[in-house]
């Protein structure tokens, strides 16, 4: 993992199961805690069970009262929905109903929340500016968690990712598989976080927690995708992958909405207030380390 405080073995209960929630779940695990995953699908759950977390259905309100009650940290990394953040939803009554008081509370939101800055820079405190449907619920769910903590007296934190990479999910696997598209933006950048780093500042905020405070975990350069992808290529030493348009059939609708901002985000307070520093402080670092990896 990246650099950052090193809390003691705690429980930590995730609710969402997907990428970053297994991650978060494997270190806690590594630090010698406990990790207890919601997902609901059951044999999701049973292939999450064989990876040393514990798993249960999010929907099992005595399963997820226990889970409450044991956890020193609860991380969400759910999505949110039209109706707001489900995890909001289930845990504020379990929280209620059990009289638990974890000791952090962190609500994984997304850098959407940001809108388009033309380039420009985004920092936690600007006024947020979602230009998408997800983004505005993410906004929302942002302010709910916030609202619940405040009133609830817990300690709450938000965390805003950009594009996550990592072992299997980034522009090596997809140059390999042959998925892989150019699109050429003119003007537009945007930055990403290795899975490995993001994870590192999440723990770093469970040693210092700062109830209320947002921190966006990116890398230290923002960048075109093309350029990016162009790069990888030639790492690789494969062909340039085919060019196509955004409205492109063959261009996901994650990978749209990546180009729908451009803008340049600092990870400052995150570095000055958790003493979190990335791993992987530019996409060159984090892809040659996958380039480098198992399997290469």
């Amino acid at each position: 993992m990246g650099s950052g405080g090193a809390p003691p073995a705690l429980d930590l209960l995730v609710f969402g199961g997907g990428w970053l929630g297994q991650a978060a779940g494997r270190e806690a695990v590594r630090r010698g805690g406990r990790a207890v995953l919601t997902n609901r699908d059951p044999e999701r759950r049973k292939a999450l069970a064989s990876t040393g977390v514990v798993t249960m259905d999010p929907g099992d309100a005595d399963a997820l009262d226990r889970a409450v009650r044991e956890a020193g940290a609860i991380l969400v990394t759910a999505p949110p929905e039209s109706d707001g953040c489900p995890g909001l939803k289930r845990l504020v009554p379990a929280l209620t109903r059990t009289g638990a008081f974890p000791d952090w509370i962190g609500y994984v939101s997304s850098t959407a929340v940001y809108g388009d800055r033309a380039g420009g820079w985004a920092f936690e405190d600007d006024p947020l500016n979602a230009a998408s449907l997800e983004g505005a619920r993410r906004v929302r769910a942002e302010r709910d968690w916030l609202d619940a903590g405040r009133g609830m007296g817990l300690t709450v934190q938000i965390f805003r990712l950009p594009a996550l990479y990592g072992p299997g999910r980034s522009p090596v696997d997809r140059l390999r598989d042959g998925s892989a598209r150019l699109v050429r933006k003119p003007g537009q950048v945007f930055n990403r976080v290795h899975v490995d780093d993001a994870v590192a500042g999440l723990f770093a905020s469970m040693a210092r927690p700062r109830p209320g405070a947002a921190y966006t975990l990116c890398d230290d350069e923002p960048a075109a995708a093309d350029v990016v992808m162009e790069w990888a290529a030639n790492r690789l030493g494969l062909p340039r992958p085919p060019e196509v348009d955004l409205d492109d059939p063959s261009v996901s609708d994650a990978m749209r909405r990546f180009y729908l901002d451009s803008k340049r985000l600092s990870n400052a307070r995150a570095k000055a207030e958790l003493a979190w520093r990335p791993r992987y402080p530019s996409w060159r670092e984090g892809l040659e380390a996958l380039i480098g990896g198992p399997g290469s």
